[in-house]
């Protein structure tokens, strides 16, 4: 392969490498500095649960949320305040059950929620 060649590659691995999505900024105010990006969440009776990356060591401590109520709209964000230190091979997550009593909501309070929502693209489900 002649030198040419070879910074054209560079140079087009480089670029698709930076096609990520880029952060979403937190709501003013709060304490977060950007929304995680989430594959699901599920409201339930007493909780409400996400699925976030994991690299193996995530944890719900990790997390922080804000919730900010305008009449009778509550919204509600979550991000980190530590990074998974872990180094899996595998892509992974994990769920993340916050009851209604930890969040200072209602259980029947209609929720919006702030963070994008991204599609799982690891091994099973």
């Amino acid at each position: 392969m002649n030198r040419r060649l070879f910074i054209v590659a560079g140079l087009a691995l480089a670029s698709g490498c930076a096609t990520a999505a880029p952060p979403i900024v937190a709501p003013a105010g709060s304490s977060l500095s950007e929304l995680e990006p989430l594959y699901s969440a599920s409201a339930g009776r007493e909780a409400l649960t996400i699925r976030v990356s994991s690299n193996g060591c995530t944890k719900k401590e990790d997390f922080s949320f804000f919730v900010e109520r305008k009449g009778e709209a509550v919204t509600l964000a979550f991000g980190r305040k530590r990074l998974d230190p872990c180094r899996s091979f595998a892509m992974g997550h994990a769920d993340l059950t916050f009851s209604y009593e930890e969040l200072g909501v209602a259980q029947r309070t209609p929720l919006f929620l702030l963070n994008p929502f991204a599609a799982w693209t690891g091994p099973g489900s």
